[in-house]
C-alpha cells in the first residue's frame, strides 16, 4: 500500500490549516487510499537550522525521524496557510533541512486561507522552492475561507463537495506517485 506523510506546516496558536490536514488524513484513511501520518511541525518544534540535515555533526533525533518518514513516503501533502501573502517560515525551514530526501518526490499542496483566495499565494511560492530542489508539484488544494469550510475536527463543513474535490486531487498524486513508480523499475 501507498504510504502518505501529511506536513502539518504552522506551528501557531490557534492555527487553522491543521483542521485541513486533519480532513486530509481522514478522507485518506476512510477511502483505503494509502497508509497515512500527520507530520506535524508543531510537535516537531524544529529549532532554525543552520545547516542542512546530512552536513550536521550530531542531527537531532527529531531531524533524523523527519529524514526517514519522508523518504518512506511514496507523495508528501504539504498543508501550508498563507500569512501575508506567503507561507510560514516553518515550512521554510523543514523543507530546506533536507535535499536528497526531496528528489523526485511528489508533493501536493494544499494552501489555506481565511480569505476568499485560498492562500494561492503560499501555492506559487512553495511551488517554485519544491520544483528548485527537483520535487515534483502535480496538484494544488486551494482552501479559501477556512472557518467556513472545516472544523477544528478537521470535518469538512459541505462534506460532499470537499470529498469530491479531495478525490480529484488525491487520483492525480496517485497517478504521479503509480507513474514515477513505473520509470524507476
Amino acid at each position: 500500500m501507498l504510504k502518505i506523510a501529511i506536513i502539518s506546516a504552522s506551528i501557531r496558536t490557534g492555527r487553522k490549516s491543521h483542521h485541513v490536514a486533519l480532513y486530509f488524513e481522514k478522507y485518506i484513511k476512510e477511502n483505503k487510499l494509502a497508509e497515512v501520518e500527520i507530520l506535524d511541525l508543531q510537535e516537531f518544534d524544529f529549532p532554525i537550522f543552520e545547516e542542512r540535515l546530512m552536513y550536521q555533526k550530531n542531527p537531532s533525533a527529531k531531524a533524523k525521524l523527519f529524514s526517514e518518514k519522508i523518504i518512506a513516503a511514496d507523495a508528501v501533502i504539504i498543508v501550508s496557510p498563507e500569512y501575508n501573502g506567503g507561507y510560514p517560515a516553518s515550512i521554510k525551514n523543514a523543507i530546506d533541512l533536507l535535499v536528497k530526501e526531496w528528489y523526485h518526490k511528489p508533493v501536493g499542496i494544499v494552501g489555506v486561507s481565511s480569505g476568499g483566495f485560498g492562500g494561492v499565494n503560499a501555492i506559487a511560492l512553495l511551488q517554485n522552492v519544491l520544483m528548485k530542489i527537483k520535487a515534483v508539484v502535480p496538484v494544488t488544494f486551494p482552501v479559501p475561507k477556512v472557518e467556513e469550510n472545516f472544523d477544528e475536527n478537521g470535518n469538512a463543513k459541505d462534506k460532499e463537495v470537499t470529498d469530491k474535490r479531495a478525490a480529484a486531487f488525491m487520483k492525480e498524486l496517485i497517478w504521479f506517485v503509480e507513474a514515477f513508480g513505473k520509470m524507476k523499475s
